[in-house]
């Protein structure tokens, strides 16, 4: 049999591909701040939080976070620790070399027709739009790249003790639970080595008030609580096609051997 018609290789491609998809797309779109309240059409709800009041706003990246948590609990059932931090170290190196190869572009002389073909849109300046969006600052890369790094080891290590002392029952609670704990730190790690210890490292940046620290992470980490636990359905939905398509005696197999 062919290597890629082994049913465990292919569902491995499969979920790979998807979860560094969703990790590579989250962080360049993650750029962009976006109000809650304004995208679904409801009055402000001005909370205030550690001093700090306003609107809901997050990054754009939180829509995919999840989705890439829910993924690595996933991956981790079928194929264990080595599966989900193969595929955390490649999504690594596949981001770092992707906003390597943007920076190159953002280097290149661009044609002055096209500096200004938008410019009937809104868009003067076609190379500093692409720079700005593109450019993310270097903190903000490495926040994000240190906190998803961390809340994927993070996430192994409690999924697999949760699984250990429930046994194969109780899906939602090592499923939901890893996330909940990995979110935590992705969620306070990335702000605070791009917007308060970060600046403070290499100057000429005002660092971020702990209070705005503190109400930010707070605020985006209670998105990704709910989105954790909302997404737990999803879980099961994902087991039961994976299930239908390995076969029970496969699948169990597999289970077991990720578990060891």
């Amino acid at each position: 049999m062919h290597i890629i018609q082994n049913k465990a290789t292919r569902l491995f491609i499969i979920l790979g591909g998807f979860f560094i998809a969703n990790a590579l797309i989250a962080e360049f779109i993650g750029v962009k701040i976006f109000a809650l309240e304004d995208s679904l059409g409801i009055e402000a709800l001005n909370w205030n939080l550690f001093g700090q009041s306003g609107s809901l706003q997050f990054t754009a990246g939180v829509l995919l976070w999840p989705v890439v948590f829910v993924m690595t609990d996933v991956i981790n059932e079928y194929y264990g620790k080595r599966g989900v931090r193969l595929l955390s170290y490649l999504a690594v190196g596949l981001i770092s070399y992707a906003f390597l190869m943007v920076y190159l572009a953002i280097a290149l002389a661009p044609a002055a027709w096209w500096v200004g073909i938008n410019e009937a849109n809104g868009v003067p300046d076609m190379q500093a739009a692409f720079s700005t969006v593109f450019g993310q600052g270097l903190l903000i890369i490495v926040g994000s790249l240190v906190a998803f790094l961390l809340g994927q080891i993070i996430d192994v290590l409690v999924f697999h003790r949760i699984k250990k002392a429930t046994g194969e029952g109780k899906v939602w609670l090592r499923a939901t639970g890893s996330t909940l704990v990995s979110q935590f730190i992705d969620s306070f790690v990335v702000l605070y080595i791009a917007f308060v210890g970060g600046p403070q490292l290499v100057g000429g940046i005002e660092p971020w008030a702990w209070s705005q620290f503190l109400a930010i992470g707070t605020v985006n980490y209670i998105y990704k609580f709910a989105m954790a636990i909302g997404l737990t359905p999803v879980i099961y939905l994902a087991h039961d096609i994976i299930d239908r398509y390995l076969g029970a005696s496969l699948a169990s197999e597999m289970k077991k051997k990720a578990t060891e």
